[in-house]
């Protein structure tokens, strides 16, 4: 893979807030919880602060991406004279790092820079026959809605989207039927043209063609020789279990098409999950609040308390005060590389409205019976 020119000017981990050494699990932590403090829908104007940060967990989300990014950040575009890419620099056998560099790796790095500066790539590393110029596609954003279960069980479902996709009609040639794209004859089909420049001999996209290499003389009716096409479709997605709302998916390579026989791009799916009637989450923890008398709070009990997997008792002790909490443990969210969360349980002491004449005589007794005030301790 060809280093992005990005890479070269953005720090990853500091946009992320985490050190190089961080383990996959801290990125995504990070990740997870810059994602859902500027994430546009809840914070207008956070748009480019979201994009940053989810270009910074594609790259260093996968192993050999960030292992490429890192060695990149290490040499630098050009590492300055005697660093990467000259000879006895850090780049070349004798230099500092002793790493071996290929020259078509220097190709690439010049490519880039030098794109900077409007000279296109560098001859003999774009120049090639079969090279493009093509626009990787854009990503596209899509809603999706779960029951609560579904969200802790994972579901393999589809989503619908409307965007550009390769043309129906001539599958996306941008030609007629019947008809095939021609080899450009200013390039030669390789899609750029060479111009010397004294030491160096740059390339830049071919005029005639747009970089494609190829020339389509009769254009597709439906997309008048685009390739592509607006239409709607479904794309099956996989949510792993225990997705939390808000949490975002990325579908590789189901995003718009590219052009020019570039990459598509990416769909990236934010799950929104509907409340649960009984129970609410806190990470990979279930919560419950849980009613009990005022003579099962005061004695203590046993009380048999509903899970998504059947049912437990739970002991409460006598003198539990109302909006304790207890921990069932094992019962609540199921995570494949962390583990299952927890079940915590509140109790709430229910408070009668409405009293029969033997509770009201229990009540009063036990009014009369109680000579200690528990305001004591607020001087009053």
């Amino acid at each position: 893979m060809t280093p992005q020119r990005e890479w070269f000017e953005k720090d990853y981990y500091k946009v992320l807030g985490v050190p190089q050494s961080a383990t996959e699990t801290e990125i995504r932590r990070a990740y997870r919880k810059l994602a859902k403090e500027n994430h546009p829908d809840a914070n207008p104007g956070k748009e480019e602060r979201f994009k940053e940060i989810s270009a910074a967990y594609d790259v260093l989300s996968e192993p050999g991406k960030r292992k490429e990014y890192d060695e990149v950040r290490r040499l630098g575009p050009m590492a300055g004279a005697g660093g990467a890419g000259f000879p006895g620099g850090a780049g070349f056998p004798g230099g500092a790092g002793g790493t071996t560099f290929r020259t078509e790796n220097l190709g690439d790095l010049f490519g880039d820079i030098l794109g900077r500066f409007g000279g296109g790539a560098a001859a003999g590393q774009r120049g090639r026959p079969g090279a493009t110029t093509g626009q990787r596609g854009e990503d596209l954003e899509a809603e999706l809605h779960l029951s609560f279960l579904d969200a802790l069980n994972g579901v393999t479902t589809s989503v619908n989207v409307t965007s550009e996709a390769a043309c129906g009609t001539c599958h996306g040639s941008g030609a007629a039927p019947g008809t095939t794209p021609v080899v450009c004859s200013r390039c030669g089909g390789r899609g750029v043209t060479s111009e010397n420049q004294g030491l160096f001999s740059f390339s830049r996209a071919c005029p005639q063609c747009a970089g494609r290499g190829m020339v389509v003389e009769t254009p597709c009716p439906t997309c008048r020789g685009t390739g592509v096409e607006n239409r709607p479709r479904q794309v099956k997605v996989r949510i792993p279990a225990g997705v939390d709302d808000g949490q975002r998916i990325r579908v590789k390579g189901r995003g718009a098409p590219g052009r020019s026989g570039a990459p598509a791009g990416d769909l990236w799916v934010t799950v929104r999950v509907a409340p649960h009637e009984m129970f609410g989450r806190s990470g990979r923890n279930l919560t419950l609040a849980v009613p009990i008398t005022f003579s099962e709070a005061a004695l203590g009990a046993e009380v048999t308390v509903p899970t998504l997997d059947g049912s437990v008792v739970l002991r409460v002790p006598p003198g539990t005060r109302s909006g304790r909490k207890f921990r069932v443990k094992g019962r609540g969210v199921v995570d494949d590389k962390a583990g299952a969360g927890d079940l915590l349980v509140t109790v709430e002491v229910a408070v009668p409205t409405k009293l029969s004449p033997a509770q009201r005589e229990a009540i009063e007794a036990l009014a009369t019976a109680s000579t200690e005030s528990p305001r004591t301790h607020l001087g009053v």
